[in-house]
Formats: structure tokens, C-alpha cells, sequence
């Protein structure tokens, strides 16, 4: 059960990833991944070898088709013979006979549960009686467990990576586009896992929308805690984009986890070259992190709060604040140097928090909070 006022990090199982282990009091790993031609074998190792200098844990390279996959021997095998022992992840989708060869060349393989063995999305709108479901989920087995015999042989990891864009067809029919049939998805092959013994599985659920991000991943917990799984988790936003936006928006949906205490290793994906992500993540991952030892909080949530699907608590409007507005944005202007400064009317906050520091001349289009202890001197300025 997460514990909203003080930090803990979610028990997970402890994988290994090829010689990195992953999950239960393990640091939490950042990873990246390549944007070269997977078949251009200089080029992959060139840019894998920039992400681990900057601190890269795992890289992921693209893996496309079955020429691909028989590429990432020489990759693996370039790298080692440079004396490094970094983890490589394939990452497969659309085809599951793709993710068969390279399982033996990697240490771990992602698929994609919405299209690892259902066709590709056509949003076509699909009816199933429960016995026809049944079926469908009887032909992810048929194919599923002769890949994950494979990775028992070759000490292969695998993640289970669901994208909120990539859902399929059947999945999108009976629950809609739904955190709750993001999390069946992926659900639905974590149950084949478990049954079949196979516990080197690391989850993500993605999305490029960080509410939906954030909440189909505080589902998954609590389904998996319901039926008694405790796989490690990958963080991540779907193309978070570049510059202060990227960073924003990852610090925005990943921060939330991590702020939970949910996630074992975790990638930004940015719009930039692969090796510019790992500081932004090891950023995150420090600034969680340090919080670990805080004070214990003694407080416990409100009754009405639902943690899986929180709603905004219902108050009474002052002025702009509270009730059906929008919140707010404060600046912080304790600065004198900069209680003047207004930005572009687009970018300015609704309020500049001034403290103590009265500006000699107020700006009557702007609002302003200002101590109490200040409000005398105020008085008397304007007596």
C-alpha cells in the first residue's frame, strides 16, 4: 500500500539484466536508447558507447525486422570486445518471431503487448463472447510461452511495454480507451508469466499524457498487488518532446511516480541525442532519492480521496482561487531586483509573491502577495 505522506520505495522483485540487477534495494537504473539504423553496426556501438559515458545503465536499440535482430550480435559482440558489459534491450514490435531471434543475442527484449500477436491497430470496433475472449487470449499463450523458453535458455530479461497508442483492437472494444484496459493489456501477459515461473520481467505502461501515464501505472500496482505480483517497473513519457518542455513533462509524469515510490529504472525520451536524456533522468532519480530519510509525517489521507482515481477536492472560491477555477501560479519575486520584471502576458504568473520587498511604483495589471509585516509600511506609502 503506498503511503502518500512518506516515501518508501515500493517492494519489488530483484531481476537481472544481464550483469545488472534490477528492482528490490538496487539503485534505481537510467537507461537510454539508439537512434541509428540498427543495421549500421559502427554507428550503434558509436552511440552506445556515448550513452554509457554519460552514465547510461541499459541501451535500447530499435529492432524492426528479423535483419535487425541478427545485427545485434555484432553490436554485442563490438561492445564486449571494448571491455563493456552494459545491458542491451531489443525492442521488438508487430512481429513475435522478431523477438524470438533476439532473445538470443541481448540481454533483454521489449514487446509490445498491443501487437505482439493481435494485428496491428485499425480501430476497428470488435464484439467477443467471453468464450471467444478466451480464445484470443489462448493464442497470446500458444505464441508467448515458446518465446519465454527461449529467454529462460539465454538468461533473457524481457519487458512487457504497453503504449497507451498502440493498444489493439480487442483490447480497445471491450474496455475503451481506458487506464483500465491499459492495465488488462498488460495484465493479460503478466498472468502467462507467473504461471509459466518466469520472473526476469521489468513493466512499463507509457503514454504521452502524463495524467494518463500516471494513473494506468498506480492501477497496475494495485491489480498486481492484488494478485500477489511484485515486478519491477520502468518509467517513462511517450515522446516527451525537447528542450524545457521535455524535461518538464517527464518531471512531470515520471517525478509523480518516483514520488511514490514506484519505479526501478526509468527513461526520459527526448527529442535530442540519446546520451543528452541520461542527466535529466539521473536528475529525477536524485532528487527522489535524497528525500528518502525526510521525517516521518504523521497524517493519513481524507476519506473521500481516491488515491487510483483522484478528483479535485471541492472548496469554496476567494477571488480567482479555489471552486471552478484553475489553479493559480505564483511567482516567487523576493527578489527586489526582479518585482518589476514582468514576462510575456502568455508565460506571467497570476500573482507575484513579493515578501517584504515593496516595489517603488506598483503595476496596477498585476496582483501581488505581500507579508503582513510589510502592510504598515504600505500604509503609511500611501498615507
Amino acid at each position: 500500500m503506498i503511503d502518500l505522506f512518506n516515501f518508501h520505495r515500493r517492494p519489488s522483485a530483484v531481476i537481472r539484466v544481464g550483469t545488472l540487477q534490477m528492482g528490490g534495494d538496487y539503485p534505481i537504473r537510467v537507461q537510454s536508447m539508439t537512434t541509428t539504423d540498427t543495421n549500421n553496426t559502427d554507428a550503434c556501438v558509436a552511440q552506445a558507447e556515448r550513452i554509457i559515458g554519460a552514465g547510461g545503465e541499459l541501451v535500447r536499440l530499435t529492432t524492426q525486422g528479423k535483419r535487425e535482430a541478427e545485427n545485434l550480435k555484432p553490436i554485442h559482440d563490438a561492445l564486449r570486445a571494448k571491455g563493456y558489459d552494459t545491458p542491451l534491450v531489443a525492442d521488438v514490435h508487430f512481429n513475435a518471431n522478431v523477438a524470438d531471434v533476439a532473445a538470443r543475442y541481448t540481454e533483454k527484449v521489449r514487446i509490445n503487448p498491443g501487437n505482439y500477436v493481435d494485428p496491428g491497430r485499425t480501430f476497428k470496433v470488435l464484439e467477443y463472447t467471453d468464450e471467444a475472449y478466451a480464445d484470443e487470449i489462448k493464442k497470446i499463450e500458444n505464441r508467448f510461452v515458446p518465446f519465454l523458453q527461449i529467454c529462460k535458455e539465454n538468461h533473457t530479461a524481457v519487458r512487457i511495454g504497453v503504449n497507451h497508442g498502440s493498444l489493439s483492437d480487442r483490447i480497445m472494444s471491450r474496455y475503451g480507451d481506458t487506464p483500465e484496459g491499459i492495465v488488462e493489456s498488460c495484465m493479460e501477459f503478466l498472468r502467462i508469466c507467473k504461471r509459466e515461473d518466469f520472473n526476469d520481467v521489468v513493466i512499463s505502461i507509457k503514454a504521452s499524457n502524463t495524467v494518463v501515464m500516471v494513473r494506468s501505472v498506480r492501477l497496475l500496482v494495485h491489480e498486481m498487488e492484488r494478485e500477489g505480483m511484485n515486478y519491477p517497473l520502468h518509467l517513462g513519457v511517450t515522446e516527451a518532446g525537447e528542450g524545457e518542455d521535455g524535461r518538464i513533462k517527464s518531471a512531470v509524469g515520471i517525478g509523480a511516480l518516483l514520488g511514490d515510490g514506484i519505479g526501478d529504472t526509468i527513461r526520459v525520451s527526448l527529442s535530442e541525442e540519446p546520451e543528452a536524456e541520461i542527466p535529466v533522468a539521473r536528475a529525477l532519480v536524485n532528487y527522489i532519492s535524497a528525500r528518502s530519510k525526510h521525517l516521518p509525517i504523521p497524517a493519513e489521507p481524507a476519506k473521500s480521496f481516491n488515491y487510483l482515481s483522484p478528483e479535485r477536492r471541492e472548496t469554496t472560491p476567494v477571488g480567482n482561487i479555489g471552486g471552478e477555477n484553475v489553479p493559480v501560479v505564483i511567482s516567487n519575486r523576493m527578489d527586489k531586483d526582479k518585482v518589476h520584471i514582468v514576462t510575456n502576458a502568455d508565460l506571467s504568473p497570476d500573482y507575484l509573491y513579493i515578501g517584504s520587498q515593496l516595489p517603488e511604483q506598483f503595476n496596477p495589471q498585476r496582483r501581488y502577495i505581500i507579508d503582513y509585516n510589510a502592510i504598515c509600511r504600505l500604509q503609511k506609502r500611501v498615507c
